[in-house]
């Protein structure tokens, strides 16, 4: 069995690196599902969740903040401002967040604020996107935030 050799890495450290059958991304234009042998790609990663397929079929699920990815179909490199597993999302915590962020875009005056708004909204929703989908399976056995 043909098998990947995968790194997620931030600016602050690495936060895992293992063997994989596939790791699927959030690119811009849509996600991408890298193979073994897949073909040399280096592109970019919008934010969103990372999927990894094990050897032994579990899948494991990452929030990542925007960054990149470069393969040469053996191993895999996923460059992120943030990448960390549903263990360490806080259901309630991330409501209140998507909550606080839309009142705030109700009554921004400026710019910033706006997008200050935006950029905490979107990152709420992907992360209670992952929390519901692990609620679906197995927990993560992530136990690391960065």
């Amino acid at each position: 069995m043909e098998i990947l050799q995968l790194r997620v890495i931030t600016p602050k450290k690495v936060v895992l690196e293992d063997k994989a059958l596939s790791v699927s991304v959030p690119a811009l234009d849509g996600e991408i599902t890298v193979l073994p042998r897949h073909t040399n790609l280096f592109t970019l990663l919008s934010e969103g969740v990372v999927r990894i397929k094990r050897q032994s079929g579990s899948e494991e699920m990452l929030a990542i903040g925007g960054g990149y990815l470069q393969t040469d179909g053996e191993s895999v490199n996923v460059l992120v401002s943030r990448a960390y597993g549903q263990d360490q999302i806080d259901e309630e915590m991330t409501k209140k967040a998507i909550d606080d962020a839309k009142n705030i875009l109700k009554e921004a005056k400026d710019i910033r604020q706006r997008q200050e708004a935006t950029a905490v909204l979107r990152r709420s929703i992907i992360d209670l996107k992952l929390v519901r989908r692990r609620k679906k399976t197995s927990p993560s056995p992530m136990g690391q935030n960065i």
